[in-house]
C-alpha cells in the first residue's frame, strides 16, 4: 500500500465507477451510503486524491485513515471532512466495513453562491486536523438528518430551486458542525494544553536563538507546520482557549523580548529591531506602539 501511487479522481462521476457505484443521480453531487461500498478481502482503495468536497458521517468503522501523512484519529469519532487535492489513504487488517453516509460536492456545484468563496474558511477542511469530529446522540440524529434532507433533494428531479436548497441544507450542516468541533476543542483539555505547551516551548526557542536576526519572527504556516496542524485549525484552536490568534501570540511574544532588550541593555531602537528581525526600525516601532500604546523610547524612558 504505501509504494502504490495517488489516484487522482476529478468527478463524482468517476468515484462512483471506480467504486462499482450506479452513475450518480447529478454530475456535481452524490450521497452515498457506506454499506453499499464494497471492497475485495481486505484491499481498500489506493491512495486518492479526489477534486472534489468529502462529507462523512460514518459509524462501525473498523479501518485507518490517513490523512495526507497524517494518521486520521478515528477512535469514536464520526466525522471527517476533505477538500479537493487532498491525499486520503484507507487501510483495513480484515475486510473493510462501515456503514453511514458519504456527501460529495464537487467545487462547480457551488458557482454563484457565497458558499463558494466561504467554504474552505471552516477549519475542518484542512490538512492536519487529524482527529474526527465526536457527536454526542442529538448531534449524531441532527446531522443525519440533514443528509436526508439533501438526500431528498439529491433524488427528487432537478429544478430551479434544487441548487439552493441544498447549498442551504450543506451551509447548516457546516455551521452546526463548526460548533461541535469548537465544543470538541474546548472539551478535550489535556489535549489542547498539550498543544499550547508545545507553541509556548516552540516560540520560546524561536525568540531566544539568533536566528530571529536573520529569519525574522516565525509565520503562522511555519508554526502549524511544526506542530503539525493547520494554521486555521491552530488560530481556532488557540482563539477558543486563549482569546488569541496565533498571529497575536507570535507578536506577544515578540513585544515581551522587546520589553526585556529595552530595559536590560543599551541597545538603540533601530538594533533591537534589527535583532528582532525587522528590516526597518519603524516597523517595529509601529507594531510595538500599537501593542502598548508606547514608543519603545517612551517604554525604555518609564524606567528613570
Amino acid at each position: 500500500m504505501k509504494n502504490e501511487l495517488p489516484q487522482r479522481v476529478d468527478s463524482i462521476s468517476a468515484f462512483h465507477q471506480l467504486m462499482g457505484l450506479p452513475k450518480p443521480e447529478h454530475p456535481l453531487l452524490s450521497l452515498i451510503r457506506f454499506e453499499a461500498l464494497t471492497y475485495a478481502g481486505n484491499v481498500a482503495p489506493a491512495p486518492m486524491l479526489n477534486q472534489f468536497y468529502s462529507i462523512a458521517l460514518k459509524k462501525n468503522f473498523n479501518g485507518k485513515l490517513r490523512y495526507g501523512q497524517q494518521v486520521y484519529d478515528f477512535d469514536a469519532g464520526m466525522m471527517v471532512f476533505m477538500a479537493p487535492g487532498q491525499l486520503l489513504t484507507v487501510e483495513a487488517d480484515e475486510t473493510l466495513r462501515h456503514s453511514g453516509w458519504l456527501l460529495l460536492i464537487h467545487p462547480d456545484f457551488l458557482w454563484h453562491t457565497p458558499l463558494a468563496k466561504t467554504i474552505r474558511q471552516y477549519p475542518f477542511f484542512s490538512y492536519a486536523v487529524h482527529e474526527a469530529l465526536h457527536l454526542s446522540d442529538k448531534e449524531e440524529d441532527l446531522l443525519t438528518d440533514l443528509m436526508q434532507r439533501i438526500g431528498q433533494e439529491y433524488h427528487a428531479p432537478i429544478d430551479a430551486f434544487s441548487q439552493p436548497v441544498i447549498v442551504a441544507q450543506l451551509e447548516l450542516l457546516l455551521t452546526y458542525s463548526e460548533r461541535y468541533y469548537q465544543r470538541q476543542f474546548i472539551t478535550r483539555h489535556i489535549t489542547n494544553h498539550q498543544l499550547l505547551s508545545r507553541l509556548d516551548d516552540l516560540l520560546t526557542a524561536c525568540f531566544d536563538g539568533e536566528a530571529l536576526a536573520r529569519q525574522g519572527p516565525p509565520t503562522v504556516q511555519a508554526i502549524a507546520d511544526q506542530l503539525h496542524v493547520s494554521p486555521n485549525y491552530l488560530s481556532v484552536l488557540l482563539k477558543g482557549l486563549t482569546g488569541q490568534s496565533t498571529q497575536q501570540h507570535i507578536q506577544a511574544r515578540l513585544i515581551e523580548k522587546a520589553k526585556e532588550q529595552l530595559s536590560t541593555t543599551e541597545l538603540s531602537v533601530s538594533e533591537i529591531a534589527y535583532a528582532l528581525g525587522f528590516g526597518h526600525s519603524q516597523s517595529f516601532s509601529k507594531l510595538f506602539k500599537t501593542k502598548t500604546a508606547l514608543s519603545p523610547l517612551a517604554f525604555r524612558n518609564s524606567f528613570n
